[in-house]
């Protein structure tokens, strides 16, 4: 795409939308046209971001010519047939995560966008921050020595509401896709790699999602990740890494900002490692690199990194967790 300005659209005008369109803001080139939301938000979205398209259905939202790629921030149960209806029309295409349900999906999303030469990513937001950057360089270069164990966890307490998006089957709700995701793909980033045995447990609430979930991963050479996350109490959203020379802390993973480094019988280190804007405009950067040089697939969220993290879950959602529309 040789293009110095690209025009992005939004999908969904929700909260996580928002965060997008004002980091599109620090992004040098990015110009965000149009919105579009099913549930009467896109008029309001418009005049916020002073945007000169808005629609109320996505049918003629994805026939705007003027836009080349859309960014998909509707409810989970939605990600595939978004993105396909994107893919369909021509578009490329930022999905949030999960990028879509299951492994199905997902592989059929991957196989569209290679057979129509589009770009698609999944957006995992946090593998573009410069913690993560600074915390796997520490990390191959030895500074804690051989890694045994990771602890990640994201929990937080969210009063019970049917139907919120936590609690909802029908928008493919509970702890583990929403949440979860988080530091599953958090140990795998910081590893490089990904389990070679999955096991967990999911505790299914009263509208039938997981409410609280927790998972142990194991590699290649025993290295193990012990994870959780829940939707019914706030814990800490902190990840540390242990390792034979000492552990990394990383307070607030899901917006890593800092690192807390303690060697054996060394004082502790802080390293603090900030974000421009609000952290969302690296991925859309990512994004616009891509497109620039005509890739499909980016190098740093790859397809293969999405298929391996929707396995993971897929294994651990087995048979106790099925969302009503993956039966349709």
């Amino acid at each position: 795409m040789d293009k110095d300005i690209i025009n992005w659209g939004i999908m969904g005008c929700g909260s996580i939308a928002r965060e997008f369109a004002n980091a599109l803001k620090a992004v040098p080139g990015a110009n965000l046209i149009a919105a579009a939301s099913k549930t009467g938000k896109s008029r309001g979205f418009a005049e916020e971001f002073d945007l000169p398209y808005y629609y109320d259905n996505y049918d003629d939202f994805v026939k705007n010519e003027k836009m080349d790629v859309v960014y998909i921030a509707t409810t989970h149960n939605f990600h595939y047939e978004n993105a396909m209806l994107c893919l369909n029309n021509d578009k490329h295409v930022l999905c949030e995560k999960p990028f879509a349900l299951n492994k199905n999906q997902a592989s059929r999303l991957i196989e569209t966008a290679k057979a129509k030469g589009l770009f698609l990513m999944e957006a995992m937001w946090t593998r573009f921050s410069p913690a993560l950057s600074r915390l796997v360089s520490m990390i191959r270069e030895g500074l804690i020595g051989e890694i045994k164990t990771l602890k990640g966890q994201f929990c937080i307490d969210v009063p019970f509401d049917p139907v919120h998006r936590l609690y909802n089957p029908d928008l493919a709700g509970g702890a583990l896709l929403d949440l979860g995701i988080y530091p599953i793909a958090f140990a795998c980033m910081v590893l490089e790699k990904y389990p070679v045995q999955i096991t967990g447990t999911l505790n299914i609430g009263k509208t039938g999602v997981d409410e609280e979930s927790h998972y142990l991963l194991k590699f290649d050479k025993g290295e193990t990740a012990l994870l959780s996350s829940a939707c019914t109490f706030s814990a800490p959203i902190n990840f540390t890494i242990y390792g034979t020379k000492g552990h990394i802390l990383v307070p607030d993973f899901y917006f890593p900002s800092k690192l807390v480094i303690k060697l054996n019988d060394k004082k502790e280190e802080h390293i603090n490692v900030p974000y421009e804007s609000n952290g969302k405009n690296y991925e859309a950067i990512e994004v616009m690199k891509c497109l620039q040089k005509n890739k499909i697939e980016s190098d740093k969220q790859t397809f293969y990194d999405t298929i391996k993290i929707i396995e993971i879950m897929d294994k651990l959602r087995g048979k106790d967790l099925i969302y009503p529309c993956e039966l349709n």
